[in-house]
């Protein structure tokens, strides 16, 4: 397509000294003659120029919206790379969406960006003015771009907002047994809540939230570690929401007082999902937790998780040994149990009698014997794991260890000739050893029984299919220098409909591997302070979390904003 020059620009954005037929001659999408043809019958069927010539297939719908965007001086949308703001849907029925082909992209404030194939149509720009409330600012797509948009976009709240109207045409304020009622099978918040863990499972959610407010229920999804709108719903399906989940995860219902634990099993598309519930009182209701684990999902390797070859071999050697104590350390969702379950997949063999004591065993697989904590029949950590020594186990997964009792037994086990694996709370390798002497282990012991700590953080992985170049901002850079970063070249994902427009998809592992050689355990024997020993461990060649970070991010895989959101360590701490 030829290049226009910029034209004096009109209400609106419309170009006053440009008519779109003059705009089509220059660009070479119609002849003289086509051109005239077309505006007869534009005349006859009294509709814009542009719908003619694509009903009488004169010019292709991508090529005439390129000219559209001239000629009103409005930018394209590329749907590809654009996410839709929920709060915006919320703004615009998809009935009315669809009647007249738009679709809400985005909110700023009192102006909504709306996507449009008729940037010219100024009376429904005005009625939408009316039915928002708000500026209208259009953007210009493709038709068939934006109905298959539309489709995707108000995916969740078209089966929902069914179930809403049927269920506010019967809604009554209720006591406990009327809601007991409105969860049977066929009331719309069965539906509802269906609807949610589906959507949920589709895009990937490893967490879904259920959240009072004080005009709304709000529902979120963690994906990739990270919380996004998934949709908004009244309030007065707080209490028959929360319910129906109980009812599936056999709790309480009456009890909203009290915190409450529980587990669903469920098929979605046919795959089988274990859901894990938990429930607290808020000041608005009633928030429940959801996290989906998917039981058919295989096993990950140890070498798909992203260590650094070096660090990968020295994880190998350690988890090799025929006993002694490994220890696994990161927040809450750093992928500890992926790592110690790739970990006992290595170790797998006829040969080996693995057994592991685990609160919940999220996933299964065949050869390895799991206990699940159940502490309503005294199966707790110390307990289960007492029991599993009198079973002659050669390996033993601890899922975490929480106190001091789990913490002795598990170090005797080591020290007895048995291999075990175990996750613990600490921000880096360093500080699990330290958390174990807190715990009131002899440091002795510790030297001991603990072979290796492995600390873990995951990063989001940029999106492959939208990955671009880019300028990090000066903070960003600011970090990257501080902890030996080099390069010049940056990357980060743009968003996309493979990425659900957030610019990454997946996580992978940033590691730590620190052995206890000799010098480290006579450090720790002499009581010296952690920073002694996370220098004696760099020394000795162990990558710190950071230093991995920043292989991440000159890999292209993460960007520098990830890494200091994810990897939070003092500053004091060598790079």
């Amino acid at each position: 397509m030829s290049a226009v020059e910029p034209q004096p620009i009109g209400r609106f954005g419309i170009r006053q000294d440009k008519r779109l037929g003059e705009l089509l001659l220059e660009n070479g999408l119609l002849t003289k003659q086509e051109l005239d043809l077309a505006l007869e019958e534009q005349k006859r069927q009294r509709r814009p120029l542009g719908q003619v010539l694509l009903s009488q297939g004169l010019v292709d719908e991508k090529a005439l919206a390129g000219v559209l965007s001239l000629h009103f001086n409005v930018p394209q949308v590329d749907f590809a790379r654009t996410r839709v703001e929920k709060d915006a849907l919320a703004l615009i029925p998809e009935s009315y969406a669809r009647e007249h082909t738009i679709l809400p992209m985005r909110l700023n404030k009192d102006e909504l960006e709306v996507a449009t194939v008729d940037p010219g149509d100024l009376a429904l720009f005005a009625e939408l003015k009316v039915l928002t409330r708000k500026r209208i600012k259009p953007v210009l797509g493709v038709r068939s771009d934006i109905d298959q948009a539309i489709t995707q976009s108000y995916k969740l709240r078209t089966g929902v907002d069914r179930h809403v109207r049927s269920f506010e045409e019967t809604f009554q304020p209720a006591s406990v047994t009327r809601r007991l009622a409105e969860v049977k099978q066929d009331a719309p918040v069965v539906q509802i809540v269906d609807l949610i863990i589906a959507q949920g499972a589709e895009e990937r959610a490893s967490d879904i939230h259920i959240e009072p407010q004080q005009d709304h229920l709000r529902v979120r999804f963690r994906i990739d570690g990270v919380l996004h709108d998934a949709t908004r719903l009244p309030a007065t399906l707080a209490a028959p929401i929360s319910s129906r989940v109980k009812l599936l995860a056999n709790l309480d219902i009456v009890d909203r007082r009290h915190s409450q634990d529980g587990q669903i099993q469920t098929t979605v598309d046919g795959r089988p999902l274990d859901i894990r519930v938990g429930t607290i009182e808020t000041i608005w209701g009633e928030k429940v937790v959801l996290r989906l684990l998917e039981r058919s999902r295989s096993i990950l390797r140890l070498d798909t998780l992203g260590f650094s070859p070096g660090a990968l071999d020295i994880f190998r050697g350690l988890i090799k040994s025929p006993y002694g104590m490994i220890l696994v350390t990161g927040p809450t969702g750093s992928g500890k149990t992926t790592t110690l379950y790739a970990a006992l997949n290595e170790l797998n063999s006829v040969a080996q009698n693995i057994m592991t004591i685990e609160d919940p065993v999220e996933y299964t697989f065949e050869g390895v014997n799991q206990i699940q904590i159940n502490r309503l029949a005294g199966i707790t950590f110390a307990n289960g794991l007492r029991a599993i020594l009198r079973q002659d186990p050669d390996a033993i997964l601890v899922g975490e260890i929480r106190d001091k009792e789990t913490a002795e037994i598990s170090v005797q086990s080591a020290l007895t000739g048995h291999f075990v694996l175990s996750s613990l709370h600490a921000t880096d390798a360093v500080g699990a050893i330290y958390r174990f002497l807190e715990m009131g282990i002899e440091s002795f012991m510790v030297t001991s029984a603990v072979s290796g700590v492995l600390a873990q953080r995951l990063v989001r992985r940029i999106c492959p299919e939208c990955a671009s170049a880019y300028e990090p901002a000066p903070e960003e850079l600011d970090f990257y220098h501080s902890v030996g970063g080099h390069g010049v070249a940056f990357e980060r994902g743009t968003g996309c409909a493979a990425c659900a427009h957030t610019g990454f998809r997946g996580r992978i592992g940033v590691f730590e591997v620190l052995r206890m050689s000799d010098a480290i355990k006579r450090l720790l024997v002499r009581d010296s302070p952690p920073e002694a020993l996370r220098q004696r461990a760099i020394t000795e060649g162990m990558t710190t979390l950071r230093s991995s970070g920043l292989a991440k991010i000159d890999e292209g895989l993460t960007t520098i904003a990830e890494v200091m959101r994810s990897v939070h360590l003092s500053e004091d701490m060598d790079a």
